[in-house]
């Protein structure tokens, strides 16, 4: 069967009218081409030889452009949308000529993904649909997702959001792998619907099964100067490439607790949760730098029964959020909930055991590396205790101490850091340098 994308091409780019003139948005230049161009080449790359582009405004400086799509190695065919019909509605409008199962790119964003990758993964599962899923440094503005423990879609957390309320930082990032029984029929009349506001959510309500498919893969909208000049300067630094599944990535493993947020003698309350001053700041020089930032965490208040994978889940939401508002985020939140010893009120038995993952094992660090493709020879962890000192050299990382929380002080063991700093900023500033990457 020939694979068959689906571009949805058809944007103004009011907010980029000085920089683009009269083009459309998806033919803003990133790397010296077209962000469509960059999405065609792509695809062609990962096997999709069919190019359906939904275009609108300006269709025909697209298909002037690009035409048949020979140029490419590939066949492009175009459907003019003669008023704007949402992101959902563009397709419904030419669902009957497109095969059972077909991919969807927006043509705002710049992608570098495997789109095999997350194709592979979509037969496998079976859903009828899965969303490429990501963290971003602005989920405050953001539609977020919450996925179930299998990776299944929960619920969808539209912008605004409840300020009482913490949501992971999981945002839809515009790419799907879509399985056309699942969109109900074509009407023959255009309806102006969005996918994710409108349709995904009544989907989700119908029982169907929308997938999650999360990736540290590069993926951002250009919709703004602001987003269109950080996509060119990441192009220039190669970030959009470093993040690509082909290669293994450095990280900067993290302690949660007096190293990133105010050390509390173990929190068991979201209220508590504050971020140590300089830490969101520092976690954004992380992602700028297109190394991942991932917490590895003893968590023992869940196997002491003093708070539930749901409480533990809301806490860690918290986290994220204040990160986010910090234009910072999290690569993944790898937790350790056992607890070796015993007689604790309300312990909760099953929990209470010698395991690989409670730090200083490396358990925590090998899942991380195994789900994310980490290089962990040029990794490091940064924590405020010999604990995590002795776990870096357990995983084969090196190894920073910061002289907040317990700043050392726990004296579990006898491992000397490989630096010593202040805080997180001063020691990121170092790991960074370290790893050659300013």
């Amino acid at each position: 069967m020939r694979k068959q994308a689906v571009i949805l091409a058809g944007g103004k780019g009011l907010r980029l009218r000085e920089l683009l003139g009269d083009l459309p948005k998806p033919m803003a230049i990133i790397g010296g081409k077209p962000v469509l161009e960059h999405q065609v080449e792509l695809a062609k790359n990962h096997g999709f030889e069919e190019i359906l582009l939904l275009t609108g405004y300006a269709a025909c400086k697209i298909e002037n452009h690009f035409q048949d799509g020979r140029r490419w190695g590939v066949r492009i065919r175009y459907q003019v949308e003669n008023q704007p019909l949402g992101t959902a509605g563009a397709v419904m409008s030419v669902l009957e000529s497109l095969p059972e199962v077909f991919l969807v790119l927006y043509g705002d964003t710049m992608p570098h993904v495997a789109l095999n990758r997350i194709w592979k993964f979509h037969e496998q599962r079976d859903a009828d649909i899965t969303l490429l899923v990501h963290p971003n440094d602005h989920p405050h503005d953001s539609d977020l997702i919450e996925l179930d423990e299998a990776g299944m879609v929960k619920s969808f957390h539209p912008y605004p959001h409840d300020p009482a309320s913490y949501h992971n930082n999981l945002v839809n990032a515009g790419l799907y792998v879509v399985n056309k029984r699942a969109l109900p029929p074509w009407t023959g009349r255009p309806v102006k619907m969005d996918f994710a506001t409108e349709l995904f959510p009544a989907l989700l309500r119908q029982g169907k099964r929308l997938l999650g498919y999360s990736s540290r893969e590069y993926i951002k909208d250009i919709g703004t100067p602001a987003r269109l000049a950080q996509v060119e300067a990441d192009w220039q630094r190669g970030k959009i490439h470093s993040l690509s599944l082909d290669r293994l990535c450095p990280a900067i493993f993290l302690d949660r607790d007096g190293t990133l947020n105010i050390e509390r003698n173990r929190i068991t309350r979201v209220e508590q949760l504050q971020l140590i001053p300089g830490a969101g700041e520092a976690v954004r020089r992380i992602n700028q730098a297109g190394v991942l930032a991932v917490v590895a965490t003893n968590q023992p208040v869940v196997a002491r029964g003093e708070v539930s994978e749901a409480q533990l889940r809301l806490i860690h939401n918290k986290l994220e959020n204040l990160l986010g508002d910090c234009g910072a985020f999290l690569n993944g939140i790898y937790w350790c909930p056992h607890h070796p010893d015993r007689g604790f009120p309300g312990e909760r038995p099953e929990l209470k055991q010698d395991c690989a993952c409670r730090k200083p094992a490396p358990g925590l660090i090998h899942r991380a590396a195994a789900e994310l493709g980490i290089d962990l020879a040029r990794s490091w962890l940064i924590g405020d205790s010999t604990t995590d000192i002795r776990t870096a050299r357990n995983a084969g990382l090196q190894a920073a101490l910061v002289r907040t929380g317990l700043a050392g002080r726990d004296g579990r063991y006898p491992d000397v850091p490989d630096g010593e700093f202040s805080d997180l900023p001063e020691a990121v500033d170092f790991v960074l340098n370290q790893m050659a990457i300013v």
